[in-house]
Formats: C-alpha cells, sequence, structure tokens
C-alpha cells in the first residue's frame, strides 16, 4: 500500500470539529475501509472487520461501538462487548474465542466484564489524542453499566524487533518498568490498565508474534450485584389433535396448557405446527383447500387468544403455525407472542409436496432472529429443520435456541425432523426445542394421524445431558415436558468444548451466502 506524502495528511487544527458518538448502520462503508487503512498488515490476513462483522455487533451491543468524527469524517472507531470469563477470570483465550469469531454472538448481558476487541485510528490522524477519546467512551460505558472490569487483549507492536532476544513476557515486563517504549502497550498502561501476563497464539500477528498482553482495568464504581447464571426454562406441548365443536373449545385446551407452563415458572411454552388444523374439525367444507382458506379467516381470533395469554400469565408463546394469507398466496406461518403485546412471524420457508398438493401452501422467504426479553431465539417450522442452512443462519446471526414445531403423521417422517434437530444442535451448538402433534382427526382430510415424540436437544458434550436430550416425552403421548436451558454452559462449549464447530470452520474451503430480503 502506498504511503501519503507528509503534506497530503490532514493537519491538526483548533478548529477542528471532533464528535464522539455511537456507530449506526449508516456508518458500515467507512467503518470497515477505516479497519483496513488501520491494520494493513492484519488485512492482508483477512484479520479485519468486515460489514457482516460490523453489522452483526450493532445488532447484539450497539451501546458498545464507538467512533470519532473529525469534521464529519469518521477517522477511529472501537468496538466492545460484554462477557463473563468464568470461574478463572484471568484465563488465557484466543481473539476469536472471545468474540465469537468476531461476530459477538457470545455477548453476555448478564456479564461483568466489558471486552475491547478493537480500537482503531486512522493513520493519517494518530497522534491527536483520538483513542484517548475512545478509551473514554468505554470508561464511561462500563460505569454506565456498572460492569466490574474492562479487559483488553493488547498488541505487542514493537515486539518483532526484540523477539530473537527475548520471551514476549520479558519484553512486556520491560516495557511495564519504562525501559522500553511501545506505541501500543505503552499508551494502554498510561490509561490505567494493568499488565497481567502475556498470552500466546492469540490472533495471526507478525509484528505481535501472535502474543498479546492480558490488560486489565478495574472500574472504581462498580457496586457488587448478584448475578444470576443466564438461563431459561422451556416447556413445549406434545398436543392432542381432537375434534372440536367451537373456537371456544380449542381456546380452552390452550389456555389449559399455556396455565401449565406457567405454573412451571417456565420463560417459553412451544406449540406444535398446524395446531390450528383441528379447528377444521366444525367447519363445514367440502375439500381440503376450501377448508384451509376458511381457516385463515380466524387469523384474528387466534392472534388475539394468544396475545391475551401472553400478557396474562407473562409468558413467551410459540403459537405453533397457522395459514395466513400473504397477498395472493396461503403461507405456514409461526408467530411468537411476547407479554408486552409484540409478536413476530415466521413462514415456513420449506413446503413438503404435500402441504402444496392438498392447502396450496407457498414458502415464505424471510428467516429472522428475535431478540426476547430472556433470550434470541429462531423458528424452524417441522421440515424447514431438514435444509442445514437455515439454522446455520439462525446461529450466524445470533440464534440460542432454535423452536422447531412440527406435525407429522408416521415414525419415519418424525425420525427425519428428530435426527435433523440434534444434528442441527450439534453443528451449530445451539438449543433445539421440538413440538409436535399426537391423536388424529378422522373428519379432516388431510390430517387423519399424528406421530410424536417431543423433545429439547443440546450439542452432545461434557456441559450437557449424556446424550444431548435434556427432556424427552413418551411417544404419542399428551402431556407437556419442562426444562432449563444454560446459556453460560453453551458458551463454554462454544469456546472451550471438546470440539468446537463454531470455531473450527474453515471458510478458506467453504463459504456460507444467504440472499434473504435485506434486514431478514
Amino acid at each position: 500500500m502506498a504511503k501519503a506524502r507528509h503534506d497530503e495528511h490532514p493537519r491538526k487544527s483548533k478548529r477542528d470539529k471532533i464528535v464522539v458518538r455511537r456507530a449506526t448502520f449508516n456508518d458500515m462503508d467507512a467503518l470497515v475501509a477505516l479497519n483496513r487503512a488501520a491494520y494493513p498488515t492484519l488485512a492482508e490476513d483477512g484479520v479485519v472487520w468486515n460489514r457482516r462483522n460490523l453489522e452483526s455487533h450493532l445488532r447484539t451491543f450497539p451501546e458498545g461501538q464507538g467512533l470519532v468524527e473529525v469534521n464529519g469524517r469518521i477517522v477511529a472507531s472501537c468496538s466492545s462487548l460484554v462477557v463473563s470469563l468464568g470461574r478463572n477470570p484471568y484465563r488465557d483465550h484466543t481473539w476469536s474465542g472471545i468474540t465469537d469469531g468476531g461476530m459477538f454472538y457470545n455477548h453476555d448481558p448478564y456479564g461483568d466484564t466489558l471486552y475491547g476487541a478493537d480500537v482503531n485510528v486512522h493513520p493519517d490522524y494518530r497522534g491527536r489524542g483520538l483513542a484517548q477519546k475512545l478509551y473514554d467512551f468505554r470508561r464511561e460505558l462500563c460505569k454506565h453499566l456498572n460492569l466490574r472490569r474492562i479487559v483488553l487483549g493488547g498488541r505487542l507492536f514493537s515486539y518483532h524487533e526484540y523477539a530473537e532476544r527475548m520471551s514476549a513476557e520479558e519484553y512486556a515486563r520491560k516495557v511495564e518498568a519504562g525501559e522500553y517504549k511501545d506505541p501500543v502497550l505503552s499508551f494502554q498502561l498510561k490509561q490505567g490498565f494493568t499488565l497481567k501476563k502475556v498470552m500466546p497464539q492469540y490472533l495471526a500477528d507478525p509484528l505481535s508474534r501472535n502474543f498479546a498482553t492480558f490488560l486489565e482495568w478495574l472500574n472504581p464504581d462498580y457496586v457488587a450485584r448478584l448475578r444470576k447464571p443466564r438461563a431459561i426454562r422451556v416447556s413445549t406441548v406434545q398436543y392432542q389433535m381432537r375434534k372440536v365443536t367451537s373456537f371456544e373449545g380449542f381456546a380452552q385446551h390452550i389456555r389449559y396448557f399455556v396455565d401449565v407452563a406457567k405454573e412451571y415458572d417456565s420463560d417459553f411454552v412451544l406449540f406444535p405446527e398446524l395446531l390450528t388444523a383441528q379447528l377444521m374439525s366444525y367447519l363445514k367444507t367440502k375439500t381440503p383447500l376450501e377448508a384451509i382458506r376458511k381457516l385463515t379467516t380466524l387469523t384474528p381470533k387466534v392472534d388475539e387468544l394468544f396475545d391475551r395469554l401472553a400478557r396474562e400469565f407473562q409468558i413467551c408463546i410459540i403459537g405453533g403455525t397457522h395459514p395466513i394469507k400473504s397477498g395472493k398466496f396461503i403461507e405456514n406461518v409461526a408467530t411468537l407472542y411476547l407479554p408486552d403485546g409484540t409478536k413476530h412471524r415466521q413462514p415456513k420457508i420449506h413446503i413438503t409436496p404435500n402441504e402444496r398438493r392438498a392447502w396450496g401452501i407457498e414458502g415464505g422467504s424471510t428467516l429472522k432472529v428475535f431478540d426476547t426479553p430472556k433470550a434470541r431465539v429462531g423458528i424452524l417450522v417441522c421440515y424447514d429443520s431438514e435444509f442445514p442452512e437455515a439454522s446455520r443462519y439462525l446461529t450466524d446471526n445470533g440464534a440460542e435456541v432454535i423452536f422447531v414445531p412440527f406435525c407429522t403423521d408416521d415414525r419415519q417422517a418424525y425420525l427425519r425432523v428428530r435426527y435433523c434437530c440434534q444434528a442441527r444442535a450439534v453443528e451449530n451448538q445451539v438449543y433445539v426445542v421440538m413440538s409436535g402433534t399426537v391423536g388424529n382427526l378422522p373428519d379432516v382430510e388431510n390430517m387423519d394421524i399424528q406421530y410424536a415424540q417431543s423433545c429439547v436437544l443440546s450439542p452432545s458434550d461434557f456441559e450437557f445431558a449424556r446424550d444431548g436430550i435434556l427432556a424427552e416425552a413418551m411417544p404419542n403421548i399428551e402431556t407437556v415436558i419442562t426444562t432449563d436451558l444454560d446459556f453460560e454452559a453453551l458458551q463454554e462449549a462454544i469456546n472451550s468444548g471438546s470440539v468446537r464447530q463454531r470455531r473450527d470452520r474453515r471458510p478458506d474451503l467453504f463459504r456460507f451466502t444467504a440472499s434473504l430480503p435485506d434486514g431478514e
């Protein structure tokens, strides 16, 4: 990269307008360019932020993403997340591990440590105190959030000049003692950070020989707080399809199961796919296509029922699926109802031949991760779970739990969904919750019989149940199963499990792309 001439550098002026603020989605292109300019050596190795990284940071923890503008130009920025380092607060880690591959999916709102993932200043604007402003930005954030400390993995910028003569630890201690000056470490020590140790293989950084310092700044205003383990409780309903004579009879059954879930103090309750199909047992129609169209007219009543129950019981409800008109098409849609009255739709993307043939259902084209007060969740409806790219997309965008409402008519159909859900839990290191229908609807064409064994699945590692099954219903019996999902155990597996599927992907060999609409 050619260097600019000295007279091309913007000169510092007392009239410069300097603004420190949070980053926004409108800043993405400028931030990507800034990162590459600030770290040309790392850019050559691909170890710099790209647009996908930065957008993930903003979705996950917008408060921690800061920048500096000089006369309207973005010339410096910082990226941060909140973490918990668990039982050993000074354990070795890697940059990729602590930032979840640069995506910040491991951001822990209940953590006690603000982790400084990156500070970069454009080469033309260095020496103007802009990094100081970003460190002040972080300190103010740390105090505002009442976090115990800030931790950094710092570069040993000049260590490559001394690597043949001394160890990285010895070099860092000499800088600490003032015998040497390192442009990064010396500055960080002046900011009040304490050098705890040197970590090997932190980041592919030739100047630092892949070493990094473990630096800590303690918040003098920190007030100790009782920290609850981050976990949720989920209930999944294995629901028996039965003939009903009215919507009110259907609503009575639904209310009973929501009440049961709340009695167990659950945060979420999941119902099966095509839950409302039993309403067709009292609708007078001649064909399945006519029945499904008539069922779509009940959408306002279905929404009102689940919205009311979510508010009354203060629980998040995934109300199975219900056919909803989308323009001239009908989609098989799952809806997430939150206690504050918010609702989120997730259409089934992949449609089986039978659904299309009997009911004329078409696949949706959106896939979202939903932020709830307790967790970031995604929904894959039945057949969607058999396509690994869908769950990969959800977990890449921060989903911690994937809910899978399903409806299968026999054991082999059920096992297709079950085996795939277990695979999705393992390969993405995510929890998967399944809910299916049992029983029969002899008077409803295309919904004659059902087979299910609902369950809650986890990755397969020491942090979880021996067989990766947290809870499991008996086959073909109406029931509710309830279990807890421990997100700290999940993060422990992601960061330091026996195998680390998220970490060990080979983007040099395999590229994952999505063509979903903007914002999905």
